[in-house]
């Protein structure tokens, strides 16, 4: 019997997505393990595998549409042998209400499975229409070729007498949805309907003004906040609102750590292992909230959590916002195991690829702005976190050493701290203890 595909959960806190991109069409056979989706969680993008085996019968959510619950059904598998257009057929009618729904960018109740999701829209209410729980099967035009139909669409026509072979569809790859077949009239074909919203948002960065009608004056295009922005932006101002930060800043001299990154590379090269300045920080991070484990606690309401081990979360820049993954045990580490997972972790944040436990966690936060030729900056506190360290570029200054006036390596560092959590004594000693590992790194390799 044919299989419905439901909407997964990629984390733990998720409860609904974006479907971004199929990668699959009705009528391709997959394997277990074979990519069908992309899927915009709460966190990241990520890809969506097959469990089974079969043949895509049918899609009933289309890709960008958004809010797409948890378990709603959106596609069909059938199994060997099976007829595509009866596996499409069985579709339960509240997933592709759900699916039709959001590509009319309405939002979606909680309801029932077999249940559609009212409509929010300034239209008065319309009466329920009893229909058959099975869609007719998938019609043909005069070539023979599929009609390539939603299954609600499918039954409304049928009720309405409605000739789909006549009717111009508005969803994408000319998919005809609900729209299409309630503006004909019985017994006729539709008018192309307004496109949809889903056939929109696949194209980003769609105007949704022309420069003419902007009522400013200036220019400009409006673009749909993804489901990674919005987070980054509820979760940072929730940061910035709830957690009384206090900033700590103190500047490093860099040479000797440059000198022995320079040697390690030498080392490493055989191996394949190049080291950067990051990998370095990362370690002297670790090991100064080691040192100083008052700092290396997060902020739990009416508890504090102390760790015992140093994970530390660093900023990666990715298309689709900033990310942390993580470098779990960052303290007892080697430098050259960090270059490598970091290496693998900035690329698969990326291309979308993380997994849920690769950068949910972390017990403190680096943030570094050096390559792009900042000097210092205030990083934002990632809640429960009760640090994160900001780091600027390094640069020649003037430098007293041993009372003399030089030329030296300097860098600016800022630690953010969380007042409820870690007193400014305690900042104050985590950023010494950085700053010492820092200007002597052998601290780091031992």
């Amino acid at each position: 019997m044919p299989t419905p595909i439901k909407m997964p959960a990629l984390s733990p806190t998720m409860e609904e997505g974006t479907l971004a991109k199929w990668l699959v069409k009705p009528g391709d056979k997959v394997e277990a393990g074979d990519i069908m989706a992309e899927i915009e969680t709460d966190k990241a993008t990520m890809e969506f595998e097959a469990v089974d085996e079969g043949t895509i019968a049918s899609i009933a959510v289309d890709e960008g549409s958004e809010g797409v619950k948890v378990g709603t059904v959106i596609a069909m598998l059938a199994e060997e042998g099976e007829d595509l257009d009866e596996a499409a057929a069985a579709a339960p009618e509240g997933g592709d209400t759900a699916a039709e729904s959001k590509s009319d960018s309405e939002p979606d109740a909680k309801a029932e499975p077999a249940k559609a999701a009212p409509r929010k829209s300034a239209e008065p209410a319309r009466t329920p229409v009893e229909v058959d729980t099975k869609a007719p099967a998938a019609p043909k035009d005069d070539s023979g070729e599929r009609i390539i139909a939603s299954p609600l669409a499918r039954r409304i026509a049928e009720q309405k007498g409605v000739d789909l072979a006549n009717v111009t569809g508005s969803g994408p790859r000319g998919r005809i949805v609900k729209a299409d077949v309630e503006g004909a009239e019985d017994g006729k074909a539709s008018a192309p309907a307004k496109q949809d919203a889903t056939a929109e948002m696949a194209e980003p960065r769609t105007p949704s003004k022309t420069p003419a009608e902007s009522e400013y004056g200036a220019p400009y295009e409006e673009e749909k906040l993804t489901n990674v922005r919005k987070v980054i932006a509820r979760r940072l101002t929730e940061s910035k609102q709830q957690v009384p930060h206090y900033y700590l800043a103190v500047d490093v001299r860099l040479d000797a750590m440059l000198d022995l990154r320079k040697q390690l590379n030498a080392g490493l090269e055989a191996d394949g292992v190049k080291l950067s300045v990051n990998d370095l920080l990362i370690k002297a991070l670790a090991r100064a909230l080691m040192r100083v484990p008052q700092c290396n606690v997060s902020f739990q309401g009416d508890t504090i959590h102390r760790y015992k081990r140093a994970d530390v979360s660093v900023a990666v820049a990715a298309p689709t916002g900033l990310i942390t993954p993580i470098i779990t045990e960052a303290d007892t580490k080697g430098l050259a195991a960090i270059s490598t997972t970091m290496k693998e972790l900035a690329e698969k944040a990326r291309e979308g690829k993380l997994q849920p436990h690769e950068y949910q966690g972390g017990t403190a936060s680096l943030s570094n702005l050096g390559m792009f030729g900042i000097k210092q900056f205030d990083a934002v506190i990632n809640p429960p976190q009760g640090m994160i360290m900001a780091v600027g570029a390094g640069e020649q200054r003037p430098y007293v050493v041993d009372g003399a006036l030089q030329v030296a390596t300097v860098m600016t560092a800022s630690g953010s701290f969380d007042h409820r959590a870690i007193d400014g004594a305690d900042g104050a000693q985590l950023m010494e203890a950085f700053k010492q590992l820092c200007e002597n790194p052998m601290g780091l390799v031992v």
